[in-house]
């Protein structure tokens, strides 16, 4: 069983939580992991840039951040990380993009999803990249 928590600082235009949920189950399930937690924060510019500096040690802000774990919870499931959004480039980047902020954020979470299994679209030749582009093609359409 796959679960999705959610923290909200800042809160979307309209709701987004079944969508996002949904985007992380079955990116999880497409990519044969069945079970586990994903904790997801949404919140704005000014956390993701503090996280950013703290953890990467790069002072902007950025879309999306994915904190990796592994560690089994009492429940018996394995919290695979978190993933914080940041609402504020989400909106900039729908507007850019001509679509909806729900769907930035629901291309947002699929991106953080990939890098809690271990993608890593800066040093895998574009492998990231192409099995994002098919899942957002499937899950997202």
């Amino acid at each position: 069983m796959i679960r999705v928590l959610f923290n909200w600082e800042r809160r979307p235009s309209s709701p987004a939580a079944e969508l996002l949920r949904h985007t992380v189950a079955a990116c999880l399930e497409h990519m044969e992991c069945p079970s586990g937690e994903v904790h997801v924060l949404i919140t704005g510019d000014e956390k993701v840039r503090e996280l950013n500096r703290d953890f990467l040690e790069i002072d902007r802000p950025t879309d999306v951040l994915s904190f990796p774990d592994g560690d089994e919870l009492p429940s018996g499931r394995t919290l695979l990380g978190q993933i914080v959004l940041s609402l504020d480039t989400a909106r900039r980047q729908a507007k850019e993009a001509g679509h909806t902020e729900n769907r930035e954020l629901a291309e947002l979470v699929l991106h953080g999803t990939l890098h809690l299994l271990g993608y890593d679209h800066s040093s895998d030749q574009g492998e990231m990249n192409t099995l994002e582009l098919e899942l957002r093609e499937e899950l997202l359409s």
